[in-house]
């Protein structure tokens, strides 16, 4: 266990750092789940748009990188391109 008050403040801080995180990521992954499971193309396109929306709202927040979301929406655009209408 830390000694230093620096230290002790520093555990806090990235603990509540870890869950805010953790809970965006598991959003972020329910989210592509939803999409991935979607039965049409108009509601597939409807979902891509708010799964974007919450990959560049992470980015800008710093959780996630900006190539990993680039990756992340590159697929799943071609998934939703490749479906049937």
């Amino acid at each position: 266990m830390a000694h230093h008050k620096s230290a002790l403040k520093r555990i806090r801080q990235n603990e509540k750092r870890r869950l805010y995180n953790r809970a965006y990521k598991s959003r972020m992954k329910t989210e592509i789940k939803k999409l991935l499971a979607a039965s049409s193309k108009e509601e597939a396109e409807l979902q891509f748009r708010r799964v974007t929306a919450l990959l560049d709202q992470m980015v800008c927040k710093g959780i996630i990188h900006r190539n990993f979301a680039a990756n992340r929406k590159s697929k799943l655009a071609k998934f939703v391109n490749s479906m049937a209408s």
